[in-house]
C-alpha cells in the first residue's frame, strides 16, 4: 500500500464516482439506498404489490385490465410485506395494491374481532383514512393456515388447530417472519387456543422454503395460504379454524381515492373481483408456479381474456 499522499488509480475513480453520486443526493444520505418514488401522475395508475407471487400475479392483472381500458399504468410490484407498502399507499407513491381483507384489517386495528366476510370488509372500509378505498371484494379468499403433513395428522389425531393445542410445546412452527408478532399469527394462536409452541423458524411468505421444512420435518406445522398449490402437491392437511382466529380473507383492490376519478378504473376493478373465486385463483397460481414458469403477464393476459375483460 502506498503511504504518499496518491490515492491509487481505481480508488480515484470509486471515489469520484460516490462523489457524485453524493452531490445527485444533495450530499447527505446514502448513495445505495431507496426510497418510495414521489407520487404518480394525475393521468397514471401506479400499480404495486407485495413480495410473493400471488399477490404479484393479482397485480399484474390489474395493471393489465386497465391498460385494456385505456389506463395509463406504471407498475412496481414487489414491495415487501403489508407494513412496507402499505404506507406507500397512504402516502401516495402507490396508487394501487392487491389486499386481502382480514389481514388489512387486523393491520388498521390489531383488536378488532370481525372474521365473516361482510363484516371485515364493512370495517376495513370504515377504517382506512379518508385518501383510501376498497372496491368490491372477490368470492377468492387466500387464508392463512396452520398445515401439517398427512403423516403427522394421522399419527397424532390432529384434524383442527384445538387438537394441535396439546402438542404445541412439543413443536417448532414455521412461517413468513412478521408471523412471530401478527394479531393472529403466533400471538392468536395462544390467545385463541392456548398454543404456546416451543420454537418458531422464520421462512418465508407461503414459499419453497416453507414447503420443503415441512416435508423434510425441521417443522411440525407452518402457516401456508390456502390457494397454495402446494397444498394439494404434497398432501399437505389444512387444519380446520373452529374459533376463527384466521378471518376472511377476500382479495379485494385498495386504492387512492384520486384515482377513480376515471369510472373505468372502478368499472374494470369490480369486474376482475366479480369474476374472481377461490377455484379460480389456486389454478392461476398452479400456472405461475409450474415447471414450466411462464410469464406472470401472459397468464394475467390469458385469465382477461377467458373472463371476457380482455
Amino acid at each position: 500500500m502506498p503511504t504518499s499522499g496518491r490515492v491509487p488509480g481505481r480508488v480515484a475513480v470509486v471515489l469520484a464516482v460516490l462523489g457524485l453520486l453524493l452531490a445527485a443526493c444533495g450530499g447527505g444520505g446514502d448513495p445505495l439506498g431507496s426510497s418510495p418514488p414521489p407520487p404518480s401522475d394525475p393521468d397514471t395508475i401506479r400499480v404495486g404489490s407485495a413480495n410473493f407471487p400471488e399477490n404479484r400475479l393479482l397485480a399484474e392483472i390489474y395493471a393489465t385490465a386497465l391498460s385494456i381500458r385505456g389506463v395509463q399504468v406504471e407498475r412496481r410490484f414487489g414491495i415487501g410485506n403489508r407494513e412496507t407498502y402499505f404506507p406507500q399507499v397512504r402516502d401516495g407513491a402507490v396508487d394501487l395494491v392487491p389486499d386481502y381483507t382480514g389481514n388489512l384489517l387486523r393491520y388498521l386495528d390489531p383488536n378488532a374481532t370481525a372474521t365473516a366476510p361482510a363484516d371485515v370488509y364493512a370495517q376495513v372500509a370504515q377504517r382506512l383514512p379518508p385518501t383510501l378505498r376498497v372496491l368490491q371484494p372477490s368470492a377468492a379468499q387466500d387464508k392463512d393456515g396452520v398445515v401439517v403433513t398427512r403423516a403427522f395428522a394421522a399419527q397424532n389425531g390432529v384434524r383442527s388447530i384445538a387438537d394441535l393445542a396439546r402438542l404445541c410445546p412439543t413443536l417448532t412452527f414455521g412461517g413468513p417472519p412478521e408471523f412471530a408478532t401478527r394479531p393472529y399469527g403466533i400471538p392468536g394462536l395462544a390467545r385463541t387456543y392456548g398454543c404456546t409452541l416451543r420454537a418458531f423458524r422464520a421462512l418465508d411468505s407461503g414459499g419453497p422454503l416453507t414447503v420443503a421444512a415441512l416435508r423434510q420435518g425441521t417443522v411440525q406445522a407452518a402457516d401456508l395460504f390456502s390457494t397454495d398449490p402446494s397444498l394439494a402437491m404434497n398432501d399437505f392437511v389444512v387444519l380446520d379454524d373452529p374459533r376463527s382466529n384466521f378471518a376472511a380473507q377476500q382479495v379485494v383492490p385498495l386504492i387512492n381515492a384520486t384515482k377513480l376519478a376515471k369510472p373505468a378504473v372502478a368499472d374494470v376493478l369490480d369486474l376482475i373481483s366479480e369474476k374472481l373465486d377461490t377455484a379460480t385463483l389456486t389454478d392461476l397460481n398452479r400456472r405461475v408456479e409450474g415447471p414450466d414458469k411462464p410469464d406472470p403477464a401472459q397468464v394475467a393476459r390469458d385469465w382477461l381474456s377467458s373472463a371476457g375483460i380482455g
